[in-house]
């Protein structure tokens, strides 16, 4: 069930209305129930998986309490996170595995039949693992006690907001929400509501608008070159964030509705001054997942410079392959980490080992989101031969810039209607992440006079529907990972 689908607005609207009727004591339960429905809507398969996760991590957890060794200990929590670790490397290599015999097959180099089976990764997953891991790493760590109560936690790892694509939790912070009596509360759920309309808005009217032209350019890099090349390029960095950050709004927005507030997962990134602010801002939930559970335990950055940067380099290339096997998605991660390290000699650390503060010019900004679009050509691009092709070939025919602008204009194919369309919803998103720097934008303009706010609300409302699929809703770009 997708967020922008048709079936999942009547299942958000029951859903709602029947928690606030079901006395406190039992929401647990239906709300455990609901998220099921939810994940099982999508194959009935994925609820098995999701039961067989919780369980082991369950008992699993109560069992590092019980155990008094440290040997017993790292025995149990290595049979929790091994498990999950081996699904995840059986999904994310499957597929490539298989690519590469059917390339030996091809060539003749063996004789068996072409393999025709594929792998489809189940949704959500990758996700919902990695928070159990938490889960099991703080428990073995003594941040957290095991919880004891089975639905609590079940609901803890199926919450159904948060199950496809995250943001990934943490146990301290969202247990004793489940658990707390929370009654209707207007502001929150009008807050919520207002959220995942800005969610819907990145999502429908911003990233699925632009990634018609993307997909168009990127699934045929070699019948183009030049500059169409570096416009879908910045539109793809637009795509990629309204696309994860839209999912993330309208989790969030949703799970205020229930009352529960789920972590911060964007802080417009795209106005970041380093590659390391832009990973305090992007995809936050994942990036300090990395850090807690990968970075620190290799000892972060309180060791060696040069241990240091081996710290983040294997940090982002474990990053870029958990997005996928393929060459592109391991590059990508270990570009990130080779520019991290940089930082860290252009920006290193005072003696006490904590990080200086330096001052920032305005030249980063533009640098920084520069470097960031350099960094999506791998990932976006279907193979590293697609992306070299489009990286060697950005500036053909740039020496007659009449020539080099009218190319890309033909082979972007868009009316100046649309063109001006997408303009304006992209700079009503700049402004948007502009101001939220440092105002919390709903918030803030809630407090408008009412023939103010309920124009402006009427009127995304309005942009929305007429965005909204029509037939097959199309899927979230992070739902493939």
């Amino acid at each position: 069930m997708l967020f922008n689908s048709v079936s999942f607005g009547i299942f958000i609207i029951i859903v709602f209305i029947l928690y606030y009727l079901v006395p406190h004591k039992y929401r647990w339960i239906f709300m455990l129930a609901a998220s099921y429905v939810f994940y099982m809507n999508l194959h009935i398969g994925y609820g098995i998986l999701l039961l067989a996760t919780t369980l082991l991590t369950y008992l699993l957890a109560r069992r590092l309490e019980q155990v008094q060794t440290d040997s017993a200990k790292k025995r149990c929590l290595l049979g929790g996170i091994l498990p999950l670790v081996l699904i995840l490397l059986f999904y994310k290599t499957a597929n490539p595995v298989i690519e590469r015999l059917n390339l030996l097959i091809d060539a003749g180099r063996l004789t068996m039949q072409p393999l025709t089976v594929r792998i489809l990764l189940p949704a959500g997953v990758s996700f919902y693992f990695f928070q159990s891991i938490g889960y099991l790493i703080d428990v073995y760590r003594g941040k957290i006690h095991a919880e004891r109560h089975f639905g609590y936690y079940a609901l803890f790892v199926s919450f159904f907001p948060q199950l496809l694509a995250g943001p990934i939790g943490r146990a301290d912070s969202l247990l004793p929400q489940y658990k707390k009596k929370r009654p209707f509360d207007y502001q929150r759920v009008t807050y919520g509501l207002k959220l995942m309309t800005w969610g819907y808005f990145k999502k429908l009217v911003i990233a699925d608008v632009f990634a018609g032209i993307i997909n168009k350019i990127y699934n045929d890099v070699h019948a183009y070159v030049g500059l169409v090349f570096i416009i879908v390029t910045i539109m793809f960095a637009i795509e990629i964030y309204c696309d994860f950050s839209g999912y993330s709004d309208i989790a969030i927005g949703c799970a205020r509705l229930f009352g529960i507030d789920l972590m911060t997962n964007f802080k417009s990134p795209y106005f970041s001054f380093s590659i390391k602010e832009f990973w305090s801002r992007w995809h936050i939930s994942l990036s300090t997942w990395f850090r807690d559970y990968v970075y620190i335990p290799l000892g972060g950055n309180r060791v060696s410079r040069w241990r240091h940067c081996l710290n983040l380099l294997i940090t982002f290339l474990v990053s870029g392959f958990w997005h996928g096997s393929s060459l592109t998605y391991i590059f990508w991660g270990g570009v990130h980490g080779v520019l991290q390290i940089i930082e860290t000699f252009i920006y290193p650390k005072k003696r006490n080992g904590e990080e200086a503060r330096h001052r920032k010019h305005w030249w980063q900004l533009p640098l920084t989101f520069v470097l960031l679009c350099f960094t999506w050509i791998f990932f976006r691009a279907n193979s590293m031969q697609d992306a070299l092709w489009v990286i060697s070939r950005l500036f053909w025919y740039a020496s007659n810039p009449g020539s080099y602008l009218q190319t890309a204009v033909i082979c972007l194919g868009v009316s100046p209607i649309a063109a001006m369309g997408m303009a304006l919803s992209v700079i009503v998103l700049a402004a948007y992440d502009l101001a939220s720097l440092k105002h919390d934008v709903i918030a803030d303009f809630s407090k408008q006079k009412f023939f103010i706010r309920w124009p402006v609300y009427v009127l995304f409302l309005v942009i929305i529907a007429l965005f909204a699929p029509k037939g097959v809703a199309t899927e979230f770009i992070y739902f493939q990972f």
